[in-house]
């Protein structure tokens, strides 16, 4: 089980959120906790005001709401709805919201099962609980407490990492299939809080996995001018289709300026986990780069590691970004090292059409042949002697690389010329 936590200053927004979740048909209230009524009964002004009143007796609050999702994992999905409002009350109580109304909705638009938590840090007299460090101090332990009482997948365990932290937990938008808002708004849940991207293009690396793209617009445009953002549906293509739809339309406000400020955070949060993908392509066995970019491809996602290609018009690769799901590390290549750009790493798992390898595109869009392609194709027939065969090649391509040759000639090569002696006048 996974728990996210958002705090916000607008109660109404979260509670709106989650209510026209229920008028779609893609979620339902299943619990009122410290209510007068069943959810039922409740209309959505009764779930207002019931946190309202709360409200009132601090207004110097800034933060005063709290939206909390707990994600299972995908093997999961049948649990009634008694043992997720057991698990809700159990998690609530350790988190020390035991005595807050709260109410929970189950949600059913995502490729796994999960639940959200509306309430408020205000309580009957006043005071606030704090929220500085929440998620560490509090939610952590009740987290692992309620996966070991309920038998949950653990958060932190093999089996989840293989099949709910990958592209498979959350499904791609599809223009025409549901509602543009809400089929973006459900993709940047699962984005903004698990990966830690430090730009708009490392941003757009992660959507783009999800068909959905965060554009500022023309460079002359108003929204470019007044550094807003959309968000479009892309289709098979990667051309946007339909409206587009304003940041500050999600009740999260993903825009621009709020993304800033976490590219900055993830600067520092994702350090750390830049060594697990350098080790993951570092290990590759030379066998994979004679598969070329499919192999890479491949053999980094058995890793859980997705490959994100950036072209331009002509086809000319300029820019390489790795996505590792287990960890939420989002990396340009660049950012990893000289030899993890996309021109290091087109030279080392090249392009291949019609199963000939070639090397890397030049800026012209031409793809320039290998010469030593068919000692590839051996490897590829014989993957025992892959390794040997290899190492054949890098020699070969050793041997037959052009020599370097400086502009400039070194003084000894020069012809010397002889000076004209100036007269007493200084005339020639």
């Amino acid at each position: 089980m996974v728990a996210v936590i958002r705090n916000s200053h607008s109660i109404r927004r979260i509670l709106n959120y989650n209510e026209n979740k229920v008028k779609l048909q893609n979620a339902v209230c299943i619990g009122a906790r410290n209510f007068p009524a069943d959810p039922g009964k409740l209309s959505f002004t009764m779930k207002l005001n019931r946190f309202v009143r709360l409200l009132e007796l601090n207004p110097n609050a800034k933060r005063n709401s709290v939206h909390i999702s707990l994600n299972f994992d995908a093997s999961e999905k049948d649990m009634p709805e008694q043992k997720l409002m057991a698990i809700a009350d159990m998690y609530l109580d350790n988190l020390g919201f035991g005595k807050q109304p709260c109410l929970v909705y189950r949600h059913d638009d995502a490729g796994h099962p999960h639940i959200h938590l509306v309430t408020t840090n205000i309580q009957a007299d006043g005071s606030r609980i704090d929220l500085h460090h929440l998620a560490i101090r509090k939610s952590e332990p009740a987290r692992k407490m309620v996966e070991e009482a309920f038998g949950l997948v653990r958060a932190q365990g093999k089996e989840y990492r293989s099949e709910s932290v990958t592209t498979k937990s959350v499904r791609k938008a599809e223009y025409g299939k549901s509602q543009t808002r809400a089929a973006i708004q459900n993709v940047l849940e699962s984005v903004l809080g698990k990966y830690r991207f430090t730009s708009l293009a490392e941003f757009n690396a992660v959507l783009g996995l999800y068909n959905i793209r965060a554009d500022q617009g023309r460079e002359n445009s108003r929204v470019h001018r007044n550094g807003g953002l959309l968000y479009r549906i892309l289709d098979d293509k990667g051309n946007p289709v339909g409206v587009p739809v304003k940041a500050s339309s999600f009740y999260n406000s993903p825009t621009l300026a709020k993304l800033s400020v976490k590219f900055s955070t993830n600067r520092i949060m994702g350090q750390q986990h830049k060594a697990r993908v350098k080790n993951a392509i570092d290990r590759l066995p030379p066998a994979v780069a004679h598969l070329g970019t499919e192999g890479l491809d491949d053999a980094l996602g058995r890793e859980g590691i997705s490959v994100v290609r950036r072209e331009n018009a002509e086809g000319f690769l300029y820019g390489i970004t790795f996505i590792d799901h287990t960890t939420g590390g989002v990396f340009n290549g660049s950012a990893l090292g000289k030899n993890y750009s996309a021109k290091q790493m087109q030279e080392r798992f090249p392009v291949r059409v019609h199963g000939q390898a070639t090397f890397a595109k030049d800026k012209s869009g031409t793809l320039k042949a290998d010469p030593f392609s068919g000692l590839e194709s051996m490897a590829l027939a014989n993957p025992s002697a892959a390794p040997l065969i290899s190492d054949i090649i890098a020699i070969a391509r050793q041997l037959t690389a052009p020599e370097w040759s400086a502009d400039i000639v070194p003084g000894q090569w020069k012809k010397r010329t002889k000076k004209k002696k100036r007269g007493p006048s200084g005339n020639l």
